[in-house]
């Protein structure tokens, strides 16, 4: 993945509604200022990523009977996760091309911006021109880029691995958009909503760390405030740039992660 351009326990601010549903059984340091980006041109050439069966993931049309599943949803901000933290590995797969993605694949870079988002979330949709406008423009001036879905595809089926395929080829993602299924890398970033983003930067042969943990700008799908990309922008800006992020950080709010749910018999 060529770097380009503007193309992990968390809080809710409410208390998770419950939702009694029934579903078929289914499916190196930075240079600074103007050099500093020149690492940009760095690829990962050598990068020979696994190919992956993603038809075992669809939902089966003749499923068994139905059983009484106990669904926790709720608006979420992020939360609980320090500054500092260093990026959690991970190896996961991409259904739009079956490459198999990891931590270390990104080490060139000197940030990274690791995304959880979903195909359904408002909060995602309202939000998703202008991710891949940011995304564009950053990932030119040597930010990496990863998305995340971890939703459940037993509860939200339009986030199963077929349809993020699909997303990701109808908005044109410049970065991979990777399939956590069993939901454990999500746990262990501290991911709780979607979206929510991590911001992460490496000072030469250190791991990365978390520099920013906030929203994307003050706009939500039910206000009048344009989409900007104020706050995430400033952040990979001075993340970019050597300069220290304030730790004073608005957080993230959107639809909570979409949690395996528990079975009742």
């Amino acid at each position: 993945m060529a770097p380009v351009e503007l193309k992990k326990s968390p809080e809710t601010t409410m208390a998770a509604s419950t939702v009694v549903t029934t579903v078929t059984h289914g499916a190196s340091s930075i240079l600074p200022s103007r050099t500093a980006l020149a690492v940009s041109s760095r690829r990962f050439s050598s990068f020979s990523p696994s190919r992956l069966d993603f038809s075992n993931l669809r939902r089966r049309v003749n499923a068994p009977s139905p059983r009484r599943l106990v669904v926790r949803a709720a608006r979420t901000e992020s939360a609980g996760v320090k500054l500092g933290a260093r990026a959690p590995n991970f190896e996961l797969p991409e259904p739009l091309t079956g490459n198999l993605w990891k931590l270390e694949d990104f080490e060139l870079y000197p940030s990274l911006l690791v995304m959880f988002i979903c195909n359904h979330c408002p909060f995602v949709i309202h939000l998703k021109k202008d991710i891949v406008k940011l995304c564009n423009f950053y990932m030119k001036k040597g930010l990496a880029v990863v998305a995340i879905s971890s939703n459940s595809v037993v509860t939200h089926p339009q986030d199963g691995p077929e349809f993020m395929a699909e997303d990701a080829k109808v908005f044109k993602y410049p970065f991979p958009y990777l399939y956590d299924e069993s939901q454990e890398v999500a746990r262990e970033f501290g991911a709780v909503c979607t979206p929510e983003f991590f911001l992460y930067k490496k000072d030469g042969r250190r791991p990365f760390e978390l520099v920013y943990h906030g929203q994307f700008d003050d706009s939500r799908p039910s206000s009048n405030s344009p989409v900007t990309g104020r706050d995430l922008s400033l952040a990979i800006d001075l993340s970019l740039s050597c300069q220290p992020i304030p730790s004073n950080q608005k957080p993230s709010v959107g639809c909570s992660i979409k949690w395996h749910p528990e079975t009742k018999s």
